[in-house]
């Protein structure tokens, strides 16, 4: 297998390197780059021609002021550049025969490639690695998993025989559409920043508030490997409910103006999970103006509607104009013989569910994907936009 890469720089370089002991590897940067280990060409056409993969690592910087050494939460928020990927991938199209592989390892925000990138490129792969600066070479070599994202989530088989033979072990192969692989590798590393913030958070409260050791804390919250160092909570669907979460972040945003920590996560999550819930409720909205929600408590197997997001949800659909219902035997709510409904809402699933007699006609908006189809009802799988 011969392959091409495009981009030596911190992290082209030493994973070129790395490839070379496998396959053999032509590299190419705009800026002369010496190499005792990787093949490196001064002629863009040498990396291109008569390659099986080509890997682009062309930078898609920001504005030197978001690098993150200096405040920029306050400047307005920014998409990567994407001005070199672009010219890199016309010049790929001046020299490759249309067999060649061609793989796009930088970060891009998702949507990118679709909105952009597949006009010059429409056979584009998208393979972001998951390494850090100072490990480049044994992240890439013990990945968490392998992404590839192509435009209908068609397999790249050229690619993962590279990783078969590259690794030699079995990994996890997240595999998608363009905007799938991408979402991966951004929230990827949000989800880092997101952990780091609040156990900093924690620290802040420690200092801010006394008697406290900020490492007693979150060594007892990473030991709870049942529900937060788990897969638990991690498919999406109803938002955050119940008697003590959401009065959690509401008093946590409290306790971050009281002690003046200048910032307010938990204020955040709040907005967040309101504004989840307009969302789903202008979608449910588009399909009808008489709602049934299925199921009022806050979860399943339980008659409590305390902080239920069923609940929250009938109060935006009736700023809307919406007529909202309710069925769940749990909570004694029973939607009368003659009630029309022109869409439901599943907001959990239980055995009931599956037995429940949908009008003929109406549409079931299922924000779990797992409702099965039924004939006489239109299935919408929120979060589910794939063609």
């Amino acid at each position: 297998m011969k392959i091409g890469f495009i981009g030596l720089g911190k992290l082209g370089l030493p994973i070129a390197e790395e490839v070379s002991k496998t396959f053999e590897v032509t590299g190419y940067d705009i800026r002369h780059i010496e190499s005792e280990i990787l093949k490196v060409s001064s002629d863009f056409k040498d990396v291109v021609t008569g390659k099986d993969i080509i890997f682009v690592a062309v930078q898609t910087p920001h504005d030197e002021r978001y690098g993150g050494q200096k405040p920029s939460s306050h400047l307005e928020a920014k998409d990567f550049k994407y001005e070199n990927v672009l010219l890199c991938l016309k010049e790929i199209q001046n020299y490759r025969s249309g067999k060649e592989e061609v793989v796009l390892i930088s970060t891009v925000l998702p949507g990118t490639i679709r909105s952009k990138l597949s006009e010059v490129l429409p056979d584009l792969v998208y393979n972001p690695f998951l390494i850090a600066m100072g490990t480049e070479v044994w992240d890439f070599l013990n990945p968490e998993m392998v992404i590839i994202g192509t435009r209908n989530g068609d397999r790249a088989e050229r690619l993962l025989d590279f990783y078969e033979q590259l690794l030699k072990t079995e990994i996890y192969r997240a595999e998608g559409t363009w905007e799938e692989a991408e979402s991966i590798k951004v929230f990827y590393n949000t989800f880092i920043s997101f952990k780091i913030s609040l156990v900093n958070m924690i620290q802040d409260v420690s200092q801010n508030l006394g008697h406290m050791n900020v490492d007693v804390v979150t060594k007892a919250l990473a030991s709870s490997k049942m529900r937060l160092i788990s897969e638990a909570y991690m498919k999406a669907g109803m938002g955050d409910g119940g008697p003590c979460h959401p009065r959690d972040n509401i008093a946590l945003s409290f306790l971050s103006e009281k002690l003046e920590l200048g910032y307010d996560l938990f204020g955040s999550i709040s907005q967040s999970r309101e504004g989840q819930a307009k969302n789903l409720a202008v979608t449910i909205k588009s399909y009808g103006q008489r709602v049934c929600i299925l199921g009022k408590s806050y979860k399943p197997h339980t008659s409590l509607v305390d902080g239920s997001y069923s609940v929250l949800l009938q109060n935006y659909l009736e700023d809307m104009g919406a007529e909202v219902t309710f069925y769940d035997p749990k909570t004694g709510d029973n939607l009368m013989p003659e009630s029309k409904v022109d869409v439901y809402l599943i907001s959990f699933h239980e055995s009931w569910v599956e037995d429940f007699e949908f009008q003929k006609g109406s549409i079931v908006v299922d924000p779990w994907r797992k409702f099965k189809p039924r004939e006489g009802i239109e299935v919408v799988s929120y979060g589910n936009t794939r063609e």
